[in-house]
């Protein structure tokens, strides 16, 4: 049980990458709350889990919501280990001046000045603590970006380079960051990355793909759970691909 004794947040958890990683977590002994903006949704994924699953409604770019939801986090389980930075968002692929301004703002409010906000929520709590891991969702997007994303390419590129940033500020009261780049993958966002769900878009996608397959949740589920662990106790400032080689 490698998460024993260890609690855990992870953001936009209702489904996709999210879900994968709070089951993964659950599984191995972490204590474990389901932040999403869908509350219903939150609510069935967390009784699907189960293992004492918590669920709160959240939306991740209002400041105020999300402390009041870690607080009572912190009061449910007592304290607060790690953060997983998951909720994300992009706008649909297409050219770039055809996003309109509302798209872009709400990409990086929910990519970037989430992880901002989070931050305020949680590191004091950290501090007090003496410690905590944080890991943010970036993308490949950030390292290789594909056409028809420029905006969302931005946003996590910004998220990658937040993330090394973090670490090297926070790494002396042993608050560690990392990220995980993860290549395109089965969530509902993978439409919107291609423009259109069809089998040649998907074929497509693939090809780019060394390994020739698209990412799971388990596959960034694993990843979180080893850098949430004691494993990773050196580890920080790491921007993990998982990527199916996609990046090199």
């Amino acid at each position: 049980m490698r998460l024993k004794n260890k609690t855990a947040i992870v953001t936009g958890a209702a489904q996709g990458f999210g879900y994968g990683i709070a089951q993964r977590f659950a599984e191995e002994g972490g204590r474990v709350a389901i932040l999403d903006l869908n509350a219903d949704k939150a609510d069935e994924a967390a009784k699907t889990i189960g293992n004492g699953t918590l669920a709160f409604g959240c939306d991740v770019t209002d400041g105020k919501s999300l402390k009041e939801v870690t607080g009572k986090v912190i009061d449910a389980f007592g304290k607060l280990d790690i953060v997983v930075n998951n909720a994300g968002t992009t706008h649909r692929n297409q050219p770039m001046l055809d996003v309109t301004e509302e798209e872009y703002d709400r990409v990086f409010a929910v990519n970037m000045k989430s992880i901002y906000l989070m931050s305020h929520a949680v590191i004091p709590h950290f501090r007090e603590t003496g410690g905590g891991s944080m890991i943010n969702i970036g993308s490949t997007a950030g390292i290789r970006p594909r056409p028809g994303l420029t905006w969302y390419n931005a946003s996590k590129g910004a998220v990658n380079l937040l993330t090394k940033s973090m670490a090297v500020e926070l790494a002396p009261e042993a608050i560690r960051v990392n990220a995980i780049a993860p290549v395109a993958g089965e969530t509902p966002l993978l439409a919107q990355f291609m423009g259109e769900d069809t089998p040649e878009k998907r074929a497509a996608f693939r090809a780019t793909i060394p390994l020739g397959r698209l990412s799971t949740p388990l596959d960034i589920a694993n990843a979180a759970l080893y850098l949430s662990s004691d494993e990773a106790s050196m580890v920080t400032g790491v921007v993990l691909e998982v990527d199916g080689g996609r990046c090199i």
